[in-house]
């Protein structure tokens, strides 16, 4: 009897009918780390369509179906005249836009990350092509632009690269940014040679451009505000004087042309009394698709300079809205895709890429509606060009590549290793706000201790 176990487990049940007790069950935390090892990524399960940014590639696909149909418009005249066919340059455009997208898929499937460890060697070649233009460069206009028998303007392409280089540098500053030696004069001196040598062609609104998105992503890196108003101011003031002064004759007369025309639109250059007599023709709804005049010889340069001068004449002013807001959302777009990047370089490049985007697309509408003094900026992805819509497509391939890194590293909601929807481009972290909720609560196997 001593060795037998005090409990037989061989007998049989007191009531044999009840059923058992159910055990307990303890719903198990989403932060635990089951829950977050059954949580797997979907970046393995998601293919490269799928990966894509879907609203960027419409507002996209509508600007470029808008540049078709404006191109063939302001080209067909002028292409059955030099070439017997009024289809000819048309053609170059749908060439030139087919080869851009197909750059742009191949952009957004390489990681954008990649761009990153080239930054450098792709400033100095953008450099060397910026001084073999000075050096070999064709003259047209009395300006050196382009090489290759115009069909290559390195200035285009240095817009391009240096707001990659200065996502790369700035996201590697941090808290450097708001040093004066570490942080404002390599940023200075950096931005300065490529303005100079663009300055040097002369091309002026491409430095601007330049100039403008450098700085913008300086002060969304957190560059201290003061010193960046200096900067700016000196800016200012040595860029008109160099244009009154030291720079092209043509300059110096578009300004007064354009300080005259603030009291009298009369007095306004020729290019933007041509443009605005457009705008009066069109009306609300526009003379139709094809139907415009101005652009037989009255609108310099309509199939890229002047081509909205064209779409306010042939689809009114719905059509110049519909264009204005398609560049609205393609703006609010790129900022969200900035603002879920899931590194420090991935923001900045996507936020410098659309402000690059916004102040072509601003300069162009604003010089021809004589809010700022006439100068040649063509309209993103409408306008007909080579370099230009290559380098933009371009751009908008390293837009969908950000996106489709944050879309590949989704995770289900209730995973404990989805990562959180926050702004990178200036992290601040935040303490966490205790509330009812979230107070710290004693465990279950504490005991309350009596106070005799």
């Amino acid at each position: 009897m001593a060795d037998q176990p005090l409990i037989d487990t061989n007998l049989p049940e007191v009531m044999p009918g009840t059923p058992r007790a159910p055990r307990p069950v303890r719903a198990t935390p989403r932060s635990t780390p089951r829950v977050a090892a059954e949580a797997a990524p979907t970046e393995q399960k998601r293919s490269f369509i799928s990966t894509l940014d879907g609203y960027l590639l419409v507002i996209i696909g509508i600007l470029l179906a808008m540049g078709l149909m404006m191109v063939y418009s302001t080209t067909f005249d002028w292409s059955y005249q030099t070439y017997g066919n009024e289809a000819t340059i048309f053609l170059q455009h749908v060439r030139n836009m087919g080869i851009g997208v197909a750059v742009m898929l191949i952009t957004a499937f390489i990681d954008y990350r990649l761009w990153r460890r080239v930054a450098v060697p792709l400033l100095l070649i953008t450099i060397g092509a910026l001084v073999a233009v000075l050096l070999f460069g064709d003259d047209v206009f009395g300006a050196r632009r382009s090489l290759i028998n115009g069909s290559f303007q390195p200035s285009e392409l240095a817009e391009l690269v240096t707001v990659i280089y200065m996502a790369a540098w700035l996201s590697s500053r941090r808290t450097q940014i708001r040093s004066l030696t570490y942080g404002l004069l390599p940023f200075a001196f950096l931005v300065g040679i490529v303005a100079v040598l663009i300055l040097r062609q002369p091309d002026i609104s491409t430095a601007a451009t330049v100039v403008a998105v450098a700085g913008i992503m300086f002060f969304l890196a957190g560059a201290d505000l003061l010193q960046l108003a200096v900067t700016g101011a000196i800016v200012g003031v040595v860029g008109f004087v160099y244009v009154t002064s030291f720079g092209p004759s043509y300059a110096n007369g578009r300004i007064n042309s354009f300080v005259s025309s603030v009291a009298d639109v009369t007095q306004s250059d020729y290019h933007v009394q041509q443009a605005i007599i457009a705008f009066n023709n069109g009306g609300l709804t526009g003379v139709g698709l094809g139907q415009g005049k101005q652009k037989f010889g009255n609108l310099p340069a309509p199939h890229t300079d002047s081509i909205f001068a064209v779409i306010g004449e042939e689809l009114g002013l719905m059509g110049a809205a519909l264009v204005v807001g398609l560049y609205i959302v393609l703006v609010i777009r790129g900022i969200q895709i900035a603002r879920r990047s899931v590194d420090h370089f991935g923001a900045l490049l996507a936020a410098g890429l659309t402000i690059w985007m916004a102040i072509k697309a601003l300069l162009n509408i604003a010089v021809m509606t004589a809010v700022v003094p006439p100068t040649g900026s063509p309209l993103p992805f409408i306008s007909f060009g080579g370099s230009s819509l290559m380098v933009l497509l371009v751009g908008t391939g390293l837009l969908l590549s950000v996106s489709r890194v944050r879309a590949k590293q989704t995770l289900p909601k209730w995973s404990a290793q989805a990562p959180e929807r926050r702004n990178v481009i200036v992290p601040e972290p935040r303490r966490p706000r205790v509330t009812a909720s979230n107070r710290p609560r004693p465990k279950v196997d504490e005991k309350p201790t009596f106070v005799e």
